[in-house]
């Protein structure tokens, strides 16, 4: 094919290309033409359809308004129909079935809320009215089963099951209303470590009521009736509370009464007092704690101010007892029930602390921590007055025999008893020593060696009332090896040291010396061998007659044995009443003056009784022989009477 043909080609195809355009272009414009139109005939359309429109929009919101009334219809209906069934419960009252009363007051509460919301309803003015009503005799009948539940659970404590909750070491000794213990009625000092015992109070109210009493409780809160609550629970539950102190023995006293009581009854009170707030604290006061705290759980205020207020008329009553043994007046012998009235304070003081927390409970705790330090200021008082009255005691009356006298036994035995209470002491010591951090052991010996030198002292002035300087220092021997012996056998020689036992024991011994000196120099005189020897001699010189020298010595001889007789009649007549109460002393005496008596009397009687044993009368002189003389002088220091028979 050559090139013209070629083009030839190309011509009828450009022209054919042409043709098809154009008759697209024809094809657009007819089209163009007849949408036009359309769109001519369908805005008609769309004018006639308008209309209808407006209606089918009308009844679609018409459908959708019903349909949200007949919604709230039903709910309101719902409301209305869950009223009338509450209602239905309410008035059948709280007693069938509690659980499902309280849901029931809880609806009618969602209802009373429901009706408030929705006040455009024209019914509701006067549901709400109706449901309040209910509500309110609702709340009167809840009342009314919170009183009658908790009165039928309450029952006072018997004293036998409350004591049987204390362990071993805090059981009252003595007898109590209700208990059957001991028959003492002291009270009794039980040493330290009990502030770690844990006692478990008993349930006051069964566990399985206090969910009700609970569920009650919370919704008279709620309906704002929690002071109609507190008033029900603190009637109630006080009653009960003063009723199981007054079956234990608690009674109520004020100062007057103290200070009227013989002391043996007041010690019994004081003895009885001391279990009963033990009692109180860890097993009642505890006990109502739990239930306050399970009935109002959640209500916190409510539950302090419930605890603090059913508790309050119980604790004051055992306080006020105490701060009426706090003012009476200082004794010396009320130093020790004081002492255990303090401790009992100090080991409750963290309990009340815990129990009477908040606010509620402020003047509790306050006035037991008042009535808690009352008793240290007055029993450190009272230990400062000991000290005086055993300096000053001015005791007229002589010990006839020279025995330990009433005074010395007393103040040992309250320092013995003071070793008792070395802990307690040191703690008053802190309280009301200026420098806190001073060594409250030195204190306590340095207080001891002051009452031991006081009483010394004392018995040193009382002393001087016998007329007989060796009874004079029989006496003081007995009292200081007393006070040397009962320091020996006690805590306190630890605290005083050797030192001060060996110093008294050589002051013990010096007086033992000087009794003997006194009492037995001059009888000694009348066996002394050499004077007797040379009053003898000398009459032989100054004689002429065998006759008359030896009427001189016999002479000599029998008026010694004569003297003899009659001071050691005189010294066994006085001294076998006088008495040495401590055998081991006496029997040390006795052999302490046998051992100068004796010996001497037997050379005598061996060197001189030959010139008058055969004499005329001879036992009007030689009346004893070494060995009555040694039976006789066990008679010594026995306390006997006059009219006793001698040996």
């Amino acid at each position: 094919m050559g090139v013209p043909q070629a083009l030839d080609t190309l011509t009828e195809r450009a022209s054919f290309l042409r043709e098809s355009i154009q008759k697209s272009q024809t094809n657009t414009e007819s089209m163009v033409s007849i949408l036009g139109s359309f769109d001519h005939r369908l805005s008609a359309l769309e004018s006639a359809m308008r209309p209808t429109q407006v209606r089918t929009h009308a009844f679609h919101k018409a459908h959708e308004s019903i349909g949200k009334a007949l919604t709230a219809a039903d709910v309101i209906l719902g409301h209305f129909d869950l009223s009338r069934r509450a209602e239905a419960k309410i008035l059948r009252g709280p007693g069938e079935n509690l659980e499902s009363y309280l849901e029931a007051v809880d609806q009618l509460r969602n209802n009373v809320q429901f009706f408030i919301s929705n006040k455009g309803f024209k019914s509701s003015d006067g549901v709400l009215n109706r449901t309040n009503t209910l509500l309110a005799k609702a709340m009167l009948m809840l009342e009314e089963e919170f009183k009658q539940s908790l009165s039928s659970y309450s029952k006072p404590m018997e004293p036998d099951r409350l004591i049987l909750c204390l362990p071993d070491s805090l059981q009252p000794s003595s007898e109590m209303p209700g208990h059957q213990g001991g028959s003492s009625g002291k009270s009794e000092h039980q040493g330290r470590g009990v502030e770690n015992v844990v006692c478990t109070p008993p349930a006051l109210i069964p566990p399985r009521i206090l969910p009700s009493l609970h569920g009650l409780a919370q919704e008279m809160v709620q309906a704002g009736r929690g002071q109609e609550c507190l008033k029900i629970y603190r009637e109630t539950r006080g009653q009960v509370l003063e009723q199981s102190l007054r079956k234990l023995g608690v009674e109520k006293f004020g100062k007057e009464d103290v200070q009227k009581m013989p002391w043996e009854t007041l010690e019994a009170k004081i003895g009885g007092w001391i279990h009963y707030m033990r009692i109180a604290v860890k097993l009642l006061f505890a006990g109502e704690r739990k239930v306050c705290d399970k009935i109002f759980e959640g209500m916190d205020s409510l539950r302090d101010q419930c605890f603090a207020e059913v508790s309050a008329n119980s604790l004051f009553m055992l306080l006020s007892f105490g701060e009426a043994i706090a003012e009476s007046k200082r004794l010396p012998h009320k130093l020790f029930v004081l002492l255990d009235m303090y401790e009992i304070m100090r080991e409750l003081q963290s309990e009340i602390e815990i129990l009477f927390e908040g606010k509620a409970g402020l003047e509790m705790r306050e006035s037991a921590l008042s009535l808690t330090k009352h008793l240290a200021q007055t029993a450190q008082e009272t230990f400062a007055d000991f000290e005086e009255a055993v300096e000053k005691d001015a005791t007229k009356t002589a010990v006839q025999d020279g025995t330990v006298h009433s005074l010395t036994s007393y103040v040992i035995n309250y320092v013995k008893f003071l070793f008792d209470y070395q802990s307690t002491l040191r703690q008053l010591f802190l309280e009301f020593e200026d420098n806190g951090d001073r060594e409250t052991n030195s204190k306590f010996a340095s207080v001891t060696m002051r009452i031991m030198q006081v009483l010394q002292e004392n018995l040193e002035g009382k002393s001087k009332q016998y007329k007989d300087p060796a009874l004079s220092h029989l006496f003081l021997m007995n009292n200081i090896n007393y006070i040397v012996r009962s320091v020996r056998k006690s805590e306190a020689k630890d605290l005083l040291g050797d030192d001060w036992v060996q110093r008294h024991r050589r002051i013990v011994q010096k007086h033992a010396q000087q009794y003997q000196r006194i009492s037995w120099s001059k009888i000694l005189q009348c066996l002394n061998s050499q004077t007797l020897a040379s009053s003898i001699g000398s009459s032989v010189s100054s004689t002429d007659g065998g006759s008359s020298n030896s009427g001189a010595s016999k002479a000599a001889v029998k008026e010694r044995f004569r003297s003899f007789n009659m001071q050691f009649e005189e010294l066994h007549q006085r001294q076998s009443q006088w008495t040495v109460p401590e055998a081991e002393l006496r029997d040390t005496l006795k052999l302490k003056v046998a051992e100068i008596l004796i010996p001497a009397y037997r050379s005598f009687y061996k060197r001189f009784s030959p010139m008058i044993d055969n004499g005329k009368n001879h036992q009007r002189y030689i009346r004893y022989t070494a060995d009555d003389l040694e039976r006789i002088l066990n008679d010594f220091f026995e306390g006997k009477s006059l009219n006793e028979p001698r040996h």
